[in-house]
């Protein structure tokens, strides 16, 4: 029979996933009310709220207002989007889409985009993996 110290040595890379992946789980906030606090401004005219996220997701919520501007960036992070309220102009690589409500969109890990808000918005996005970034830190509850 094999003792405890044998058996760390023989932990394979899937069990330290799945311990990971039940820390995450552990951590994740599946189920959230809404509320009107917990926006953190992410740029001038851009507030971010972190909705809820789980092990391989993150949902936010972002306030656009109008006249502001996302400068064009890229990440790692998968991103699907949906508009809410309000219109934007949005860059996904070399293309741009006049966003109205209803619109939806998904980038690509690592392409670049941007917009241009054209009035007051609301946009839900989901982040896969989850963005470590816009997780909230130990005196929040996002």
């Amino acid at each position: 029979m094999l003792n405890v110290a044998h058996k760390r040595l023989f932990t394979s890379s899937s069990d330290l996933g799945l311990r990971k992946s039940q820390q995450r789980k552990k951590d994740s906030v599946m189920f959230q009310k809404h509320s009107e606090s917990g926006y953190k401004v992410a740029l001038e005219g851009i507030e971010q709220k972190t909705l809820v996220y789980g092990q391989r997701t993150l949902m936010a919520e972002f306030l656009l207002k109008q006249g502001s501007t996302l400068p064009r960036h890229g990440h790692p992070h998968e991103q699907t989007g949906y508009l809410v309220k309000g219109r934007i102009r949005l860059s996904i690589g070399t293309e741009a889409y006049d966003v109205q409500p209803g619109d939806s969109w998904c980038i690509p890990s690592g392409v670049e985009h941007g917009a241009e808000i054209i009035e007051d918005s609301v946009g839900i996005e989901v982040f896969s993996p989850v963005r470590e970034d816009y997780l909230p830190d130990e005196r929040e509850t996002p």
